[in-house]
């Protein structure tokens, strides 16, 4: 059976795994040559931090890794955008597209930091 909130996404999501309506290759391809660039960029922070390196120099990659990691999450968005909520709202249906607008701002004012 289907969780109310599974059963009012556009993405036709189970209730656990849920999956995306769509997922655009490009944005799929580009997302997972990101995540192992930022895997290497986490494994050079432990060496910096296991090698005592300088504090900034250690601060500056930390940044680097957390704007890579916003680049995904932005990338994220627009897939979900473009293919769930668009989805949801072309459907018709009211309460999909409100659960949806709902979910959105959920997302927004959570992770936008």
């Amino acid at each position: 059976m289907k969780s109310a909130t599974a059963a009012a996404c556009g993405c036709d999501a189970q209730a656990r795994p849920r999956k995306a309506a769509g997922v655009d290759p490009e944005i799929k391809l580009a997302n997972l040559h990101r995540l192992r660039r930022i895997e290497g960029q986490i494994r050079g922070l432990q060496r910096m931090v296991e090698d005592d390196r300088y504090c900034p120099d250690i601060l500056v990659q930390l940044s680097s890794v957390q704007e890579a990691l916003r680049a995904v999450g932005q990338a994220l968005m627009r897939n979900h955008l473009k293919h769930c909520v668009t989805q949801a709202v072309r459907k018709g249906r009211k309460a999909d597209a409100e659960a949806k607008y709902d979910e959105l701002m959920d997302l927004i004012y959570t992770h936008a930091r």
